[in-house]
Order: structure tokens, then C-alpha cells, then sequence
């Protein structure tokens, strides 16, 4: 017998742990419910058993899985919360040493989650999504062979935060954000058997850029093909714009777009900007900019758009907009921010790093929106390259289990 296929047989024998602050859940929406999906449906179509640990976001239903252990409903989106929860998870990461995010996790006990995890064995390893939980409980799942996924370098994220801080205070607080996570995500690295990062980037900055100890994961929107737009859909809006605003990188992009691209853009075209923003910005704004909120079919939104803008300045790990517009072969214009972790970069999409130049990119682009020459072929092909390395890193992963 092959020793791949030893590997392939002993893998669809394991039974995985998934620890994640947040659990996949069945209708991904944001960019990291979407990974978390997208991972967890990879590993079930390679026989992997898989059981969940961590929190629901309330109000929705856990994606299929092999067992799961709810810590509890949770709501972790700072801006949806009461200024009275802000201050006590803030109390809790300084009593803790911790950093923020991690102090939302410590609703549940030690102990407790103890119990929880025990419950689901046995079990042959712990696959650590992002550094929330983890980071909240290292000790207890240091024990345990793993695999830390990265979805960020989350000490650069907080450190580019502290640079746009509006108070001294702020400042502090991210400044010692960015020093913990650096910590956290070190150690866990060091510990981990293997390492899932989203781009080549995030391994680098990570040091884990070894080929025997990291992969990065080529992410799609669902494992299952996306269907292809007709080049002859119906247009709503010119340009369109969709994401979660409350994350401060995607919102640096989106100030970035409204105060520096689209006062260069003609008054007559329409700009729909669909996502939750809690403090929409204010003052002369473009005529044509709509704010639409949280759309029902983020897809849909996105199809009814001529053009869309990936003005991404901020951050690291890899924008799923970015994947979802070439899955669905629409014409975009982008930042090379935007374009961070793609491997190829379809015909219809036009870089541009600077205000004028992006937005002139996006007049012209609209004057002739054109799917990629056979956008299906293309589309399909993309997404089953996407697939074909996903399952490769994915293998490679597995295997370091041992």
C-alpha cells in the first residue's frame, strides 16, 4: 500500500476538535463565518470527523458537523454591544493580561470548558481557529496535537489600528494589543503540529514559512461551484460595495473609497455601500452614495452591481470579496491590498493603488463592464483550482497530525 494512501486512510479515520470563538455557522455571512465554513466542509469531504467548540453567534444555526459543544450564546461584535459590556471586557483583559478579544471569551470557566472538550472525546487533535479562544486558554489545549489556522496577523492588524487611534487611550490599549497578540500567536504557532495561514504574506510575518510546518489555504465561498452570472443581468447600481464595516481595516478601506475616490467620481453614478455600518460617515458626501445597511442575499447585491470597487488599505490574511467577485466573474477595480493571497488575477480586473487613478479605473470599467472572455469557463475554473489546492493544504495539514 502507497504511503499516500496510508495517509488518506488513516485521515478519514481522525476525529477533529474545531475550537473557534465563533462556530461555523449554516448561513455564513461575514468573511470569517465564511472561512470557518468553507474549512470545516473541507475537512468533513475528506472523512474527517469533526466536532465544534466555542461559541453561537445568537440568532443563527451551527453548520452540520459530528458533535458540538456550546459554550454559550455570545455576541462579540463590539459595536452591538452596550458601553456597560465594552468596559467590563476591558476590565477583564487588563485583571487578565489579556488582550480584548480574548477577554470576551472568558464567559465560560476554565474548568467548564474543560468539561466540555472531554465530552467530545475521544479524539485525535484540535484544529485552533484564529486566536480568540486559543489565545484565551493556551494552557489547556497545549496538551493536545493541533493545527492553528490563521486568518490574520492579527499584532499587525492591531498595530496598523494604533497608528489611526482617536485618543491617547485608544492608542495604549492597541499598542498593548498588538504586544499580546504577538505573544499568543507565537506560541501558538510554536506549539501547533502545522499551520493554516490565508496568504504567503501572513507566513512570512508569522515565521512559519516552512513547508513541513505551514500551508496556506487558497479559500473559496462555499466548497460547492458558484452559478455564473449572465453578462446580461440586471444592473441596479453602477458601483457597489459590500463587507463588514465594523472590522477596522475593511473600514479604513471603505474611508479611504468615500473620502478620496469618490469625490473624483462623476455625480450621476450610483454607489451602493450594503454591509452594517454603525457610524456612517457624515458631511459632503457623493450624491450618488446609498447606504443600504445589512442586504438579505449578499450575492444578489453584489450581482445587481456593474462594477465592484476592492478597496482594501488595510490589513493582512485575504479578502473573501475579493475571491467571491472572481468567482463570479464580474469586472472590478482593486488595490493591491485587495488582491493579497490571489494567485492569478482575472482580465477584468484593473489595479490601482492611488485615488485618482482607482477612480478613473472605475469610470472606465463602467463605460464597458465586461465579464472575463467566457466568464463561466473562467469562474468555474478558478474556484476548482481554488479547490484542488485547498484539499492539498489541507492534506498536507492532516498529515503533520501525525
Amino acid at each position: 500500500m502507497s504511503n499516500s494512501r496510508q495517509i488518506l486512510e488513516k485521515a478519514c479515520r481522525m476525529h477533529l476538535v474545531f475550537v473557534s470563538s465563533l462556530l461555523p455557522v449554516a448561513n455564513p455571512t461575514s468573511g470569517f463565518d465564511i472561512a470557518n465554513r468553507v474549512v470545516l466542509d473541507a475537512l468533513r469531504a475528506q472523512g474527517i470527523r469533526v466536532s465544534l467548540l466555542g461559541y453561537q453567534t445568537p440568532g443563527t444555526q451551527l453548520a452540520p458537523s459530528d458533535g458540538a459543544a456550546i459554550l454559550g450564546e455570545q455576541e462579540v461584535s463590539t459595536a452591538k454591544v452596550s458601553t456597560r459590556q465594552k468596559l467590563l471586557w476591558l476590565a477583564a483583559a487588563l485583571f487578565n493580561r489579556t488582550t480584548f478579544s480574548s477577554a470576551k471569551m472568558l464567559a465560560c470557566g476554565k474548568e467548564d470548558l474543560r468539561r466540555k472538550l472531554q465530552s467530545l472525546g475521544p479524539f485525535d487533535g484540535l484544529i485552533l481557529n484564529s486566536v480568540q479562544l486559543p489565545g484565551a486558554f493556551m494552557d489547556l489545549f497545549a496538551g493536545y496535537p493541533s493545527i492553528f489556522i490563521a486568518h490574520n496577523v492579527e499584532a499587525a492588524s492591531a498595530s496598523e489600528n494604533a497608528l489611526h487611534a482617536q485618543s491617547v487611550f485608544e492608542r495604549y490599549l492597541l499598542k498593548r494589543e498588538a504586544k499580546i497578540l504577538a505573544n499568543i500567536e507565537k506560541r501558538l504557532c510554536q506549539r501547533a503540529n502545522f499551520v493554516w495561514t490565508l496568504s504567503q504574506q501572513d507566513r512570512i510575518s508569522l515565521d512559519v514559512a516552512d513547508d513541513l510546518k505551514s500551508a496556506v489555504l487558497p479559500l473559496v465561498t462555499s466548497v460547492n461551484a458558484p452559478a455564473i452570472l449572465d453578462a446580461n443581468r440586471q444592473i441596479t447600481y453602477d458601483l457597489g460595495l459590500i463587507g463588514t464595516w465594523n472590522w477596522r481595516p475593511n473600514r479604513a478601506g471603505l474611508d479611504w473609497f468615500i473620502e478620496q475616490v469618490t469625490p473624483q467620481l462623476p455625480e450621476d453614478m450610483t454607489i451602493a455601500i450594503a454591509g452594517e455600518l454603525a457610524d456612517p460617515p457624515v458631511g459632503k458626501l457623493h450624491p450618488g452614495l446609498r447606504f443600504l445597511g445589512r442586504v438579505a442575499d449578499a450575492r444578489a447585491f453584489v450581482a445587481s452591481c456593474a462594477v465592484i470597487p476592492l478597496a482594501s488599505t488595510a490589513g493582512t490574511g485575504v479578502q473573501l470579496k475579493t475571491i467571491e467577485t472572481f468567482e463570479m466573474g464580474l469586472p472590478c477595480v482593486a488595490t493591491s491590498l485587495a488582491l493579497r493571497g490571489m494567485a492569478s488575477i482575472p482580465s477584468n480586473c484593473t489595479v490601482a493603488d492611488e485615488p485618482s487613478a482607482f477612480a478613473a479605473a472605475l469610470v472606465s470599467t463602467r463605460a464597458t463592464p465586461r465579464l472575463v472572455e467566457n466568464a463561466g469557463n473562467h469562474a468555474g475554473q478558478f474556484h476548482t483550482a481554488q479547490m484542488q489546492q485547498l484539499s492539498l493544504a489541507i492534506g498536507k495539514g492532516l498529515a503533520a497530525l501525525g
